[in-house]
C-alpha cells in the first residue's frame, strides 16, 4: 500500500492505493461525476483507492481533476516499479450501452497518451476534456503509455465512463501476476 500526498496553492490532496486490492474505494475530491469515475475505476481495477482533495473548485475543477491524475500516477509508479513478474501490456474495450471504448497500454516507464474521442460540453458541470487531463496526469506520472480510443458512442457520460472502466480493466491485466516473464523486456529493464 502506498500513500502519497501533494499540496499547492490550488489543491491539497492524499492517496492511498493498494493495486492489488479488492476494489474498495473512499473517494472526495469535491468533484461529484469525477468521484463517480475514481469509484469506477478502483471497482474495476481492484485496486483500494482512497482520494482525499481540497481544491480551487471555486474557480472550476481542473486543477483537483488533474493534480488528483498526478498524484495517483505516482503512486502507482511507486507501487508497481520495477515491472518484474508481470503481464506489463493490457486491453480492454468496455460497452456502456451505445458506447464503447477501447483501452491499449504499455507499463513501459515511457509515458505516452493517445485519447481519442468526439467529446464536447459537459457532464453536468463537469467539463468533458477533463477526462483528457486527468488521462494524461495519471500516465505522464504512472510511467504508462496508454491509447484511449472512442469506437462508437453519443452519450457524454458513458464514453467517459467506458474510458475509465477500459483504462481500470487494462491495467488490471497488466499488472496481473506472471513470474515466468521476470523482466518482460528485451532491455532486462524497465
Amino acid at each position: 500500500m502506498i500513500t502519497k500526498e501533494r499540496k499547492t496553492k490550488e489543491t491539497d490532496i492524499k492517496v492511498t492505493l493498494e493495486p492489488y486490492g479488492k476494489g474498495r474505494c473512499k473517494i472526495n475530491t469535491g468533484v461529484g461525476f469525477f468521484d463517480h469515475m475514481l469509484e469506477s475505476f478502483s471497482k474495476h481495477s481492484l485496486m483500494d483507492v482512497e482520494v482525499t482533495c481540497k481544491g480551487d473548485t471555486h474557480i472550476d475543477d481542473h486543477h483537483s481533476v488533474e493534480d488528483v491524475g498526478i498524484v495517483l500516477g505516482q503512486a502507482f509508479k511507486e507501487a508497481v516499479y520495477p515491472i518484474s513478474g508481470v503481464e506489463r501490456f493490457g486491453n480492454a474495450a468496455i460497452v456502456m450501452d451505445e458506447a464503447c471504448v477501447s483501452c491499449d497500454l504499455d507499463l513501459s516507464n515511457r509515458p505516452f497518451l493517445v485519447y481519442e474521442t468526439t467529446l464536447e460540453g459537459k457532464v453536468g458541470s463537469f467539463d468533458v476534456e477533463l477526462a483528457e487531463e486527468f488521462f494524461k496526469a495519471f500516465v505522464q506520472n504512472a510511467g504508462i503509455s496508454a491509447h484511449i480510443i472512442q469506437l462508437r458512442g453519443k452519450n457524454k457520460h458513458h464514453i467517459i465512463e467506458a474510458s475509465f472502466k477500459a483504462l481500470a480493466v487494462a491495467l488490471r491485466r497488466a499488472i496481473a501476476k506472471n513470474e515466468r516473464v521476470g523482466v518482460p523486456s528485451t532491455k532486462d529493464v524497465l
